[in-house]
């Protein structure tokens, strides 16, 4: 990766490290040596975690620590950290070992989402908790903006509920493909629902939340809703 490579990635962050090696650090995944971003994304997940709980609690002064606790779940899932990583462009900048690499590591959600929360991590060594949170919000500000107590509901019920409101059939969930080793797996459900002409699919490190995902999506189909 070129000294060009990590000037446009800190231009997409909207951070310029002052200590380099630390974004070196973060972008490092344990394929590739005992020297890894492992313990920068113990330290950026909980960066993250109390950020966005102190950005929901502002946000909803009305709201149950539930609906709350439901909130913050889907802004931190790993889905939502890949989907970050993706607008930040990560993947191309990531240092993987040869058999990471092979295999389409950087393409992988759970590898993407680790490296946020590392990169989150970096920042507040390099600047401090205040950078971090800064920046966190920065690049969760349209998903932040978007939320309603409405939303925390499990993507599940939601869709559950409005089919029944409707009398319509109950939705249906399939896995038709896991991919990828056993610590690392990906589950692919798709979810058949009335209404919509071809089924819905959804992609996540375990079933459930592949569920969730593709139950998501099909709400978003039918109602026009994110």
């Amino acid at each position: 990766m070129t000294d060009l490579h990590l000037q446009r990635l800190s231009g997409r962050l909207g951070y310029q490290f002052t200590n380099q090696e630390l974004l070196d650090l973060a972008l490092t995944h344990r394929s590739l040596g005992s020297r890894n971003n492992e313990r920068l994304e113990f330290l950026g997940d909980s960066i993250l975690g109390f950020t966005i709980s102190a950005a929901l609690y502002e946000k909803f002064p009305e709201g149950r620590e539930g609906q709350m606790s439901r909130l913050r779940a889907q802004l931190v899932s790993g889905e939502t950290l890949a989907k970050v990583a993706r607008e930040l462009q990560l993947g191309e900048c990531l240092r993987l070992g040869e058999g990471e690499m092979k295999s389409g590591g950087h393409r992988r959600a759970s590898i993407l989402a680790d490296a946020v929360e590392a990169i989150i991590g970096a920042i507040y060594l390099d600047s401090g908790l205040e950078a971090a949170r800064e920046r966190v919000l920065a690049w969760f500000a349209a998903r932040l903006q978007g939320l309603s107590l409405e939303t925390a509901k499990d993507p599940k019920t939601r869709l559950q509920e409005w089919l029944q409101a409707r009398h319509k059939p109950l939705p249906e969930y399939q896995v038709v493909e896991v991919a990828g080793e056993e610590h690392s797996q990906q589950f692919i459900v798709e979810c058949r629902v009335s209404g919509l002409a071809a089924p819905v699919k959804g992609v996540a490190s375990n079933r459930r939340a592949a569920e969730k995902s593709a139950a998501a999506e099909a709400y978003a189909q039918l109602t026009g809703q994110g």
